[in-house]
Order: structure tokens, then C-alpha cells, then sequence
């Protein structure tokens, strides 16, 4: 029996990576693809990338795409890590345009929300049950909340206030390279981030994803916060499985 297929795209600060995936099962149909976000991150320049990204594989069916911003009705209203251009963008037009779709063929989702829905369908099942937080650590802090499975759309906590600073300028991924910090000094600043937010939402669970995942055993047993953190089961590849689901299945947050 053929596996249900759909394609996904993941804008990032840094790369636009986009996969065929297998929505049986959550993994990848053959390799990702990933090219360098341009730069200056403008809507056309970044569906420029998407658009070659989807002829790589010949794609012709639904398509969902993430952005680092808030997504509403498919219009992005803000731009964390892409051009501000994006701002008030109809994304959901731009992108149905460009690839020759129409418009109910393509999915927008803030990046995090599709990393969250992901796991939530796909990862481990004791993440499905209470409040539960999925952080992704990479160019910035995405982040998507869960009450028993069900997403609050468009959270935006990696911009809440630590110490006087804007989370993510402390404690993203890119931070860690940046500052060239090891991981027992990064693993202090995100420490501190999570006790910030912990505070705030009292969450029965973190569950921390994007590209450092991989290597989470360098620093998540570094971490005192109170609330269990756990890493993401399809570490970097979520944000592009939730967005392939969601386009399948006509979802939109």
C-alpha cells in the first residue's frame, strides 16, 4: 500500500530546507533539500528558493510552507530572522502564485506551530498529555504551546524578556556560535530562559527542538530548571513534517 505523501518547506533564518514526506509515518521520502536563506530575506527573494526547492522534486500537489513570524489567515504579521518586508505579506497568495497552486493548496504556519504539530502526531506520546511547550533553539527561539494536544497558535516566547534582554539574543542557538560559548555556558543562559518562562506558564513539559537537538545530551542533562525538558523526536525535520501534514490535510492555525 502506497504512504500518504505530502511536501513541506521550512523557512529558517539561515536555511530553506524542504522535504517529500511520508505522513504514515513522519520520515522522509529520499534526501532534504537545503539552500541558503537569501539575503536580504525579501518575500521574493525567499519564494524564489521555495520554488526551486518544490521543481527539485517535481512536485505538483499542496505545499506547506513555515516562517519565522507570525501567521494568521496566511498573512504574516511579523518577521523574526527575514526580511520585515514580510509584514502584512498575504503569504499564503505569494506563495500559491509562485508555484502555480491555488491558494487552498498552500498551508502557512509559524515555524514552531508546525515543529509542535509534528511531535504531537508523530513524537512521543507523553508529550500529548498536559501544557506542554516546544522550544526550537536555533537562528532565534520559536515557540508552540499545547493544552492535552491542542495548539495555541503564534506564540512568540522567545521574545519575552530575560534580565533585561530579548530571550532569543541570549539563549538561541546562533547565540552559542556567535559568542562561540561551550555548552556548559550556553546551557546556563538557556537555564536561565526557561526558569523565566516556567514562571510564566507553568508548562508540564519543555520539549526542545531545531538543529542543537541533535546534540542534546551535551546539554539538556546540563539544565536545573523545574519542568522536565525533553529533546524533540524529529529534531530538525518537524517543522517541515508538520508543514507537509498541514498542507495535506488542509490545516491551517
Amino acid at each position: 500500500m502506497a504512504a500518504t505523501r505530502g511536501f513541506g518547506i521550512d523557512v529558517g533564518g539561515s536555511g530553506i530546507k524542504g522535504a517529500l514526506v511520508d505522513l504514515d509515518t513522519g520520515e522522509f521520502i529520499g534526501d532534504r533539500v537545503r539552500i541558503d536563506t537569501p539575503q536580504p530575506a525579501t518575500p521574493d527573494a525567499v519564494a524564489d528558493v521555495v520554488v526551486e526547492i518544490v521543481r527539485r522534486f517535481d512536485w505538483d500537489g499542496p505545499v506547506g510552507v513555515t516562517l519565522p513570524a507570525v501567521v494568521k489567515q496566511g498573512v504574516a504579521h511579523t518577521a523574526a530572522n527575514i526580511d520585515p518586508s514580510w509584514i502584512g505579506t498575504d503569504a499564503d497568495a505569494l506563495f500559491a502564485k509562485r508555484l502555480g497552486l491555488a491558494r487552498d493548496d498552500v498551508a502557512m504556519l509559524n515555524d514552531a506551530d508546525a515543529a509542535g504539530m509534528a511531535e504531537m502526531r508523530f513524537g512521543d506520546p507523553a508529550v500529548r498529555t498536559g501544557v506542554v511547550a516546544l522550544l526550537t533553539f536555533g537562528t532565534g527561539i520559536g515557540s508552540a504551546l499545547f493544552d492535552d494536544g491542542k495548539l495555541m497558535p503564534n506564540t512568540e516566547f522567545g521574545h519575552i524578556e530575560v534580565d533585561g534582554h530579548d530571550g532569543e539574543t541570549r539563549a538561541a542557538a546562533s547565540v552559542k556560535d556567535h559568542e562561540e560559548l561551550s555548552y556548559p555556558q550556553w546551557s546556563a543562559r538557556v537555564d536561565r530562559y526557561l526558569t523565566v518562562l516556567e514562571n510564566l506558564i507553568w508548562p508540564d513539559r519543555f520539549v526542545v527542538g531545531g538543529g542543537v537537538s541533535k546534540k542534546a545530551d551535551k546539554w539538556v542533562p546540563l539544565l536545573t530548571n523545574r519542568t522536565p525538558v525533553v529533546a524533540a523526536s524529529l529534531q530538525n525535520n518537524a517543522g517541515i513534517v508538520g508543514a507537509a501534514a498541514a498542507a495535506a490535510e488542509g490545516i491551517e492555525p
